[in-house]
């Protein structure tokens, strides 16, 4: 949906799995093997993939000021069963976070949320507000208020019933 650029670091796995689902249409690409492989997502783990991502799109939601889309279990609850390790470059001594199994998308996930807390950049990944769209989205604009995936699109829709409804 969106025309933006892809999330930073590890963020663009996060926005990926969100964005495997369009609620407007219906679509999942969880669905097929293909879209489940790109996640290394098996067969058996698709219901946890699902409520991982629906968990991740409420947080992308409140993130730019919205109630969450349905009733979920919360991201913090989930992502507590992922556990991480501190990596420290021996050459240059920098800090990270790595899921301390790198196969489960659980630990990459969680792996990816914390290093975007410390990265300062967690926040910026939101939802778009449009109902129809819940599309996850990096808002790069100066002051963070970006509202919608696509102004050219979701934000566009959103004007012109905002327009209508003033007759």
């Amino acid at each position: 949906m969106s025309e933006r650029l892809p999330a930073p670091g590890g963020l663009d796995l996060v926005q990926s799995l969100v964005n495997t689902l369009d609620i407007e249409s219906g679509a999942d690409s969880l669905d097929g093997v293909e879209g489940r492989a790109g996640f290394g997502i098996a067969l058996g783990e698709l219901e946890s993939a699902r409520e991982l991502r629906e968990s991740l799109r409420a947080a992308l939601l409140a993130h730019a000021g919205h109630p969450p889309h349905r009733a979920v279990t919360p991201l913090g609850e989930l992502l507590a069963a992922a556990p991480l390790v501190v990596t420290v470059d021996a050459g240059d001594g920098s800090a990270g976070l790595a899921p301390a199994d790198a196969d489960p998308l659980l630990s990459r996930v969680a792996a990816a949320v914390g290093q975007a807390l410390v990265e300062g950049t967690w926040t910026r990944l939101k939802a778009c507000e449009a109902a129809d769209c819940h599309w996850a989205y990096y808002d790069r604009s100066p002051a963070g208020r970006g509202r919608w995936c696509s102004m050219q699109v979701c934000g566009a829709r959103a004007k012109m019933r905002r327009y209508r409804a003033k007759d």
